[in-house]
């Protein structure tokens, strides 16, 4: 295509002007004030509304947005908290004898039915299930392999889900369950890449495993010389791996959280977690379910650590990290801080409730 004169210029213009008006439709539809909201406080921006979880202390790296009035937080000291009412109270529901384990995902069916794991190393590493809302808890995986470290859970429906492992004996570890999380069982890892020296999953936002579908999961790395996603269409049984352009080559560095709102469309977030380390290229998109990535022409600032596609959006997606969230409105391609507060990772439901939750026992709603 040609280019004369000063047409650049006033293109790039009317680009910048489309897409803050779709960032600023992005949210105004998913926080939409009720018909009857007539009053000045109804048309307030819409915001993270931080909800007081009374628990200062816990960093909440693990969420499940269940609706806009249910929502599960795990984190550290094995806490585990259940919100009914918007956040408006929280009951603490943690499992019994759980306070020297660090929670980092969490993933719930309803509101009485969840599942958390606890990370580390050996024995460090644990499934827990609830059924009745956490008033009790069952174990059903104790890890006890000392060589396992497990990271992330994600679940395709009500009974199928799977757990990952960093690599033992030079792959990445597949635990699997088909009743709920009641029991688990290691996959044969004959269909698994062989990891890179020093490769990883990062339990920073419980979004390094995530599903689409029956049998779709993709897996996020780091740590080593090609930050990878990997993905399996037979629920972890075979699987493919792919370089992104995130940031690698340092055991800080990598893809962190993954979203993906269809088997094709895709997104991934990261960089390098320390605060004194940038990240120039924390974003990659990928429209053909990880085939291939293409990095954001205008990524978040610095390192995000969780990502979410918006309800009912094609197009539009957060991500967050401990400076600030970011939306984009054109499926990845470019993005915008919109808030400078810390959050470790972020939830949206389908009837528009979006959750984010971090550290200092933050939890918040987005709010119009």
């Amino acid at each position: 295509m040609r280019r004369l004169g000063n047409t650049r210029r006033p293109g790039r213009t009317r680009r910048r002007a489309t897409a803050a008006a779709a960032c600023a439709a992005a949210l105004a539809a998913l926080t939409a004030v009720p018909a009857q909201a007539h009053g000045p406080e109804d048309r307030a921006a819409p915001h993270w509304e931080l909800k007081d979880t009374g628990t200062p202390d816990v960093r909440f790296r693990g969420l499940a947005a269940v609706s806009r009035n249910t929502a599960w937080a795990a984190g550290s000291g094995g806490t585990v908290l259940r919100t009914a009412d918007g956040g408006a109270t929280w009951r603490n529901v943690s499992p019994p004898g759980a306070a020297e384990l660090q929670f980092r995902d969490v993933e719930a069916f309803d509101g009485r039915r969840a599942v958390v794991l606890a990370i580390g190393e050996g024995e460090a590493s644990r499934v827990y299930r609830t059924d009745d809302g956490g008033a009790t808890w069952t174990e059903p995986f104790r890890n006890t392999d000392p060589k396992a470290f497990y990271d992330c859970l994600a679940f395709f429906d009500r009974r199928h889900g799977l757990a990952m492992s960093d690599p033992v004996d030079g792959k990445f570890r597949i635990l699997s369950t088909g009743d709920g999380g009641r029991s688990w069982k290691v996959l044969p890892n004959a269909g698994m890449p062989a990891a890179q020296e020093g490769e990883a999953g990062f339990a920073a936002s419980g979004q390094c495993l995530v599903t689409s579908g029956p049998k779709d999961v993709w897996l996020a790395t780091g740590g080593a010389a090609r930050a990878r996603v990997l993905h399996s269409a037979d629920r972890g049984r075979t699987w493919t791996a792919t370089d992104t352009a995130l940031p690698a080559g340092d055991p800080a560095r990598g893809v962190f959280a993954l979203a993906f709102r269809d088997r094709a469309h895709g997104l991934a977030v990261g960089g390098d977690f320390r605060p004194d380390q940038p990240s120039p290229q924390s974003a990659a998109r990928t429209p053909d379910g990880g085939r291939t990535w293409r990095p954001a022409t205008t990524p978040p600032p610095a390192y995000r650590s969780g990502v979410a596609w918006l309800p009912h959006s094609r197009t539009a997606a957060l991500a967050v990290g401990p400076t600030g969230t970011d939306l984009t409105a054109d499926g990845g391609r470019t993005w915008r801080t919109v808030d400078t507060g810390s959050y470790d990772t972020v939830d949206c439901t389908p009837d528009r409730g979006c959750w984010a939750a971090g550290e200092k026992g933050r939890v918040a709603r987005l709010e119009h």
